[in-house]
């Protein structure tokens, strides 16, 4: 009992230890089991973090591909910022998971939507149109410096859509319930404001509130890049204008319109206008001397009468010494007056603006430019505007000198030829009078004009040029005396200078007989008038008219005294040369004889010469050999007069060098003039170009028109030759003439030294006229020439012309050619 109650107690014993190892290893692996759930937990957290991570790592890499690819449409897009808008947009609602987005910049103190992104077709009309923030939106916060605006609900963000219909209209019309906005901000300056909205409640994170304020900033570097790109082009393509302006001024010296037309043209261009208007001042009206692109009904307004500024207009603005005038909405201002009016309802014109021509205080005249729609000119536009102002300013400052230089240089030949008259003729007035009326009239602008002279009670015309009927109602009433208050007797009582604007007014020069002569048979409006005084004894007066009121110039009344002055010493020439002839009386009688004889000799060789160079030699010849020149007496007859002359000669001598003219118009006489001669003509003038050769005169020939007709046909096909040689250099010419038929007064003209013979009457002025209407290669012909030739010459009947200086139409006829056989 004794073993086996100790081999019982032993297994007892090796059980129990075993039961106790047994809990100990179930203690182990319990905890073996919580260890492993823990590593399991850290396991799963782990990987919960890494996918976090992942997401985020897409996220981000999105975002940075979403960033590059904005960049690079920025840097393809050079300027154009519709694109870049659009990629941020789309970027933006992907990125952020928004349904919608509009970006608005600004555009003076409102805003204009540029780019949206599907947004509700109710919501349109709110983006569309420019709008002025409400003074609770984010536009307005923006501007106090809010970068962004987070409103989880603007459904109930009554602080942001009470008093805004266009926050209401997002909700109610767009159903927007989200809304992110991010300011565009360059400095403190606010661009405009980028916004995208959720249709449900759901605020947007963190990153996507950075990622919508990173879009912000890339979209301001795109505006500010497209800022700087088109600054650089405009600044680019003003100094283009500018030079090519430049260039113009360069290349029309002392000719203004191409230089206004080039001004407005790039003017205009540059500043977006739709069409405008240059304008001169005449010290009380404005003048529209340039017009680009202006409606035809507002042009006929403008050019119709000078205008005088209407109060409240632009012009009395100017006037007043403004550096500009705008008008934003002139459809809004109708009342100012009639050309206001006409701007709007003919110009179709809404928004205005005018600068000045202003030169050292003194308003020279203006640039108007005006747009059709209402929309402000910029201050660059102005500025721009005010620098071709300027440069208009300075065209006329040179137009200016250039002119003064030319009427110097002209004033200068005038006197220097005048005293080649008074030296080459001693004692003999009439030629100094004539010439010195011709440059008198010629240089200030003058019709009429008249020397007489005084013996200190009457009067007596000297010379007359300008008028034919004055001149003979001069020739008619011989010397007088003056009638109180005329001219005259205002001189004879010691006045050297009477300028008179309108003669008509004047009631004491129209008391007089000669003074109602003047203005009812002359025509004359506008008189001056200068003594002619020899040590304060008056010798006589010279005086020259215009046939319209028209004050002359200081200048012009300056360059008479100075013809006066000439007139005076050609007079005072006369007298001594009379005194010494007087004394020489013997010795003048001794050489008489002789120069008689010498006289006939010249006389009749210098007759031959002069006939020949305005008849056919064989005309010539008959009239020398019969010893009878009563037929180059003044006298009237039927004859048949030719005019020709080139199409596009004023161009080709504005281009050529004198020279090569003149060689030109040497080889064009030398071939045409032998014609003349051929068809038994009479040669009447070359000048320049043109030419005047009549027939009938002074020795009747058959067939006078069909001898023209044929003649001009000779002519059109010599120079036909010529032309085609000239156009090989680059010449491009034409030929053209005119044939009429008419009574004429004809006879010898000039003085003893040079002489001519000419025709003077209506059918000169309608040949003439003929030739200018002529085209190239026409030669056009008056009804009774058609007549007389139709049965020879092929005609194209052109039709009835009115034609300058002729009250009533005139049968045209074009001849084609000869008809052979």
């Amino acid at each position: 009992m004794t073993v086996l109650d100790d081999t019982a107690g032993d297994l007892k014993r090796e059980n129990a230890e075993l039961q106790r190892r047994l809990a100990e290893r179930d203690s182990d692996v319990a905890e073996l089991q919580r260890r492993l759930a823990e590593r399991e937990a850290e396991l799963a957290e782990a990987q919960g973090r890494l996918a976090e991570r992942d997401s985020e790592f897409a996220e981000a890499i999105a975002q940075q591909a979403a960033s590059s690819e904005v960049l690079q449409v920025i840097n393809s897009s050079s300027g154009d910022l519709a694109p870049v808008f659009d990629a941020i947009l789309e970027k933006a609602l992907r990125l952020c998971e928004a349904d919608f987005g509009t970006l608005f910049i600004r555009d003076g103190d409102q805003f204009r939507g540029v780019a949206t992104r599907n947004l509700p077709p109710a919501l349109a009309v709110f983006v569309q149109a420019p709008f002025e923030p409400s003074a609770t939106g984010f536009f307005k916060r923006a501007a106090k410096g809010q970068d962004v605006a987070h409103i989880p609900d603007l459904s109930i963000a009554t602080a942001h859509i009470s008093g805004d219909p266009r926050g209401r209209a997002l909700v109610e019309l767009g159903g927007a319930r989200t809304l992110l906005a991010a300011a565009l901000r360059n400095n403190d300056t606010v661009l405009g404001a980028f916004s995208i909205y959720r249709t449900e409640v759901r605020p947007f994170a963190d990153e996507q509130i950075a990622l919508l304020k990173n879009f912000a900033a890339q979209a301001v570097i795109a505006m500010e890049n497209a800022r700087l790109i088109t600054e650089t082009r405009e600044a680019l393509a003003q100094q283009t204008a500018t030079a090519e302006v430049l260039g113009v001024i360069n290349s029309s010296p002392g000719n203004l319109t191409p230089v206004f037309d080039a001004i407005l043209d790039k003017g205009l261009y540059l500043c977006e206008a739709a069409f405008g208007t240059l304008w001169t001042f005449d010290g009380e009206c404005f003048h529209a001397v340039a017009l680009h692109r202006v409606p035809a009904g507002f042009a006929e307004v403008l050019t119709r009468a000078p205008y005088r500024p209407e109060p409240g207009s632009g012009h009395e603005s100017l006037l007043r010494g403004a550096s500009y005038f705008q008008l934003h909405d002139a459809g809004a201002e109708l009342s100012v007056g009639p050309v206001r009016r006409a701007l709007v309802e003919l110009g179709g014109a809404r928004t205005v603006i005018a600068v000045p021509l202003r030169k050292e205080g003194t308003i020279l005249g203006a640039i108007s430019a005006y747009r059709q729609e209402v929309r402000s000119f910029t201050d660059k536009q102005i500025a721009l505007l005010q620098n071709f102002a300027a440069q208009a300013v300075i065209a006329m400052e040179n137009a200016r000198l250039i002119t003064e230089t030319r009427e110097a240089l002209e004033q200068q030949t005038a006197t220097a030829e005048v005293l080649g008259v008074i030296n080459a003729s001693p004692g003999d007035l009439a030629p100094v009078f004539d010439a010195m009326l011709d440059k008198a009239l010629r240089l200030c602008e003058a019709q009429i004009g008249n020397i007489t002279t005084c013996d200190g009670e009457q009067f007596q015309f000297a010379a007359t040029a300008g008028h034919r009927e004055f001149a003979e109602w001069v020739r008619e009433h011989g010397p007088f005396q003056p009638e109180p208050g005329t001219t005259m007797d205002r001189m004879l009582r010691g006045e050297d200078i009477i300028h008179i604007a309108d003669i008509a007014d004047d009631v004491p020069y129209r008391a007089g007989s000669s003074r109602w002569a003047a203005v009812e048979i002359g025509g004359f409006r506008t008189s001056v008038q200068v003594a002619l005084r020899k040590d304060g004894r008056l010798l006589g007066q010279i005086a020259i008219y215009r046939q319209e009121v028209r004050p002359f110039t200081d200048k012009q009344i300056a360059l008479l005294q100075n013809f006066a002055a000439q007139a005076v010493i050609a007079m005072e020439n006369a007298r001594l040369l009379g005194e010494l002839r007087q004394r020489t009386d013997e010795v003048a009688e001794l050489n008489r004889g002789l120069e008689a004889r010498v006289a006939e000799q010249v006389e009749e060789l210098g007759r031959v010469g002069r006939l020949k160079r305005f008849l056919a030699p064989q005309l010539a010849e008959l009239i020398v050999s019969q010893g009878d020149e009563k037929i180059l007496e003044s006298h009237r007859r039927e004859i048949v007069v030719v005019f020709c002359d080139l199409r596009g000669y004023t161009a080709f001598t504005e281009t050529a060098e004198p020279e090569e003219v003149l060689d030109f118009l040497r080889e064009y006489h030398g071939a045409l003039g032998p014609l003349v001669s051929q068809f038994e003509g009479t040669l009447d003038q070359f000048s320049g170009d043109g030419i005047m050769v009549f027939f009938n005169d002074p020795v009747p020939v058959p067939d006078p028109a069909e001898r023209a007709v044929k003649m001009s046909i000779a002519m059109r096909e010599t120079a036909n030759r010529l032309i085609g040689t000239w156009r090989q250099r680059d010449r491009e010419l034409g030929f053209g003439a005119g044939i009429a038929q008419g009574y004429a007064t004809l006879g010898q003209i000039g003085f003893a030294d040079r002489s001519g013979y000419t025709a003077i009457g209506t059918v000169c002025n309608l040949a003439a006229r003929l030739c200018g209407e002529a085209k190239d290669g026409q030669i056009l012909v008056a009804g009774r020439v058609a007549a007389a030739v139709r049965e020879t010459t092929a005609l194209e009947d052109i039709g009835p012309l009115v034609l300058k200086g002729l009250t009533q139409p005139v049968s045209v006829f074009n001849v084609k050619g000869l008809i052979v056989g």
